[in-house]
């Protein structure tokens, strides 16, 4: 029994040696330090990137509004320049292009209809009739007679 109480006392003293030892050690507060500088330049990594993720984000914004604004811009100059010069010749006034165009555009726009491509059911791989396939010599002929023919 007196042996069993001094592997005990011995097996706790060596553990608490090894944790005093491992506290008291150079080399394991040196870890400690560089550990907390890592998770600080981790920390302020993760905060510039915030940052900089915010401000392209408002930057973004911002070009948005710049971009809605000079189309306005734009468009009330078109607009004044036709109103206060009305007899100004289309070669002089450098609106006359984007006026017409913005006028087609809204024409298109508003009829709503769909564009040609789709206008008349399915073309090209999805349609299920077949297709007429002209061999190379057919298409050689044929090319030589509409030169003779013109």
């Amino acid at each position: 029994m007196p042996w069993i109480y001094a592997i005990i006392g011995l097996l706790v003293g060596a553990i608490v040696g090894i944790v005093i030892s491992r506290l008291t050690t150079p080399q394991y507060k040196k870890q400690k330090e560089t550990q907390k500088e890592l998770e600080s330049a981790r920390f302020s990594l993760e905060q510039q990137r915030q940052e900089l993720a915010d401000h392209f984000a408002q930057t973004a914004e911002m070009l948005d509004v710049l971009g809605k604004d000079y189309t306005k811009l734009y468009q009330h100059m078109a607009k004044t320049s036709s109103e206060l010069l009305p007899n100004l010749p289309e070669q002089d006034n450098p609106f006359i292009k984007r006026i017409t165009q913005q006028n087609d555009n809204a024409s298109v726009s508003e009829t709503g209809l769909q564009p040609k491509d789709y206008a008349s059911g399915a073309t090209g791989l999805l349609r299920e009739e077949e297709k007429e396939v002209i061999k190379a010599p057919q298409v050689v002929e044929a090319e030589i007679t509409q030169a003779k023919a013109s």
